[in-house]
């Protein structure tokens, strides 16, 4: 397993991230406790030390999943969640950081996320110094170790950065998917911000197992996601099939494909969810897939087929 520095911090991170938004159960169907748990488990197990979770998931169901699953195991991990986009005043700050310590089992959260920027989703607008204050208090503290955000274009985090420190963005970024990086990849990379990306399988469209018809239940967010609609799932499907011949090649899976080229980028690493432990182990082995640059750039090339052709905006119909 590769692994990357955090930021300018001295935590390191591997380069496949476990992510829990599935664990929470909410906007998921078919999620089984049991199963989340022993997913987390072997992940750590194939060489995953790091874990991105956030109290928005199931209201802290995915955090208390993860305290549960690798309790006993604190010094070997690193911890990454979130606070809400409707905690963003100082005292919610500070009570939701309490309530995530308390879900995690854990005295320290080694890298606490503003989840979207304030004003998402019809919240309140809170100014970024307020809500900086407070992560930079917490820190001070030692409850939290650095400070991220998530969702946040380039204007919003040069204005955090203008506060204090920011360690990481976490944006929705894949091969399929690429505007919410447009305007600050180059940014984290002059600046030493390391991208952790969320969605780097595209909700499952890059391993290839969706095919022409498919219908996700009702209660799964994958329904609203433009990447499975119309013309552009004509087009993601036909740059699955140029890809397909890339991954015999070198031996590896689409979605292995599809990862390798994200974490073969300088600062950036996929959080990648996992159903059961099958998956977890199988997600785990991209973190070690190595791929040449003539592969690197024909992957691209291919992939910019289907990411370029979208509007601005949300991978989803939110």
């Amino acid at each position: 397993m590769k692994h990357k520095k955090l930021g300018t911090t001295s935590i390191d991170v591997s380069a496949v991230v476990f992510g829990g938004w599935q664990a929470g159960k909410a906007s998921w169907v078919g999620i089984d406790d049991a199963a989340q748990i022993a997913a987390h488990r072997a992940a750590l197990d194939a060489g995953v030390t790091t874990f991105d979770t956030a109290e928005e998931y199931g209201a802290g169901h995915s955090e208390r999943i993860l305290g549960k699953a690798l309790a006993g195991e604190r010094e070997r991990i690193v911890i990454l969640t979130k606070v809400s986009w409707n905690h963003l005043r100082r005292a919610k700050v500070i009570e939701a950081c309490e309530r995530s310590l308390r879900n995690l089992g854990t005295d320290r959260i080694d890298l606490y996320q503003i989840h979207w920027p304030a004003g998402s989703f019809g919240s309140a607008v809170v100014p970024i110094e307020e809500t900086m204050g407070a992560l930079l208090d917490l820190k001070a503290q030692g409850k939290i170790r650095a400070i991220g955000v998530s969702n946040f274009d380039r204007s919003q985090l040069e204005a955090a950065r203008r506060v204090g420190p920011v360690d990481s963005l976490q944006p929705c970024y894949s091969l399929f998917f690429r505007k919410a990086v447009e305007d600050t990849l180059s940014y984290c990379e002059a600046n030493g911000i390391t991208v952790l990306a969320y969605s780097p399988l595209a909700q499952g469209l890059l391993t290839g197992k969706f095919g022409r018809g498919h219908v996700f239940a009702e209660g799964d967010n994958r329904v609203d996601n433009r990447l499975f609609k119309g013309e552009t799932f004509t087009k993601a499907l036909a740059a699955l099939d140029a890809l397909r011949p890339i991954a015999a090649r070198n031996g590896v899976t689409l979605a292995h494909l599809a990862l390798g080229w994200l974490v073969a980028q300088k600062g950036v690493c996929a959080i990648v969810g996992a159903r059961n432990e099958a998956q977890a182990k199988e997600n785990a082995r991209a973190g070690d897939v190595s791929l040449v640059s003539s592969d690197l750039a024909e992957i691209d090339r291919i992939g910019r087929g289907v990411s370029d052709s979208l509007p601005p905006g949300l991978m989803w119909d939110w």
